[in-house]
């Protein structure tokens, strides 16, 4: 079920495996590289890819409707809570993997970024931005 663009689908929960807060969005309306308005498309695709990868891993899994990347087709970001978020482009349907691979290396990190090192060369390649959390700055203010 659809609610104000976003489809929410939590995967797992909190357990004790060190991945709660973490969550990945996956924009399910972007298209394949022919640009087809066919459905399912190519970012519904990535995103049951992502959940199915994300199974029994307590990291959240959603969809939304635009993330405003079109120029890098597939797209998806990582938030973590308290952390850096990242959005990356230029995925494919098959990227669910990586971004849960992605995902769960953020979730090991001790300052809020994302290691470089581990990282599925998808998420080094289709890095987009890198958006601090709203505490730090507050406190550069």
């Amino acid at each position: 079920m659809k609610v104000d663009g976003i489809f929410p689908q939590q995967v797992g929960d909190a357990g004790d495996d060190g991945h709660a807060g973490i969550t990945v969005v996956v924009c399910s309306s972007c298209r394949d590289e022919t640009g087809s308005d066919a459905r399912p498309r190519a970012g519904e695709i990535l995103g049951d890819a992502t959940r199915i990868a994300a199974e029994d891993t307590g990291i959240s899994v959603k969809q939304i409707e635009c993330l405003g990347n079109c120029k890098r087709r597939l797209s998806a970001a990582i938030l973590r809570d308290g952390s850096w978020s990242y959005v990356f482009g230029d995925l494919t349907p098959e990227s669910g993997p990586d971004l849960i691979t992605g995902a769960k290396l953020f979730a090991t990190s001790t300052d809020g970024i994302l290691p470089w090192r581990g990282r599925p060369d998808s998420l080094k390649r289709g890095l987009v931005a890198r958006i601090p959390p709203l505490d730090l700055l507050k406190e550069n203010s």
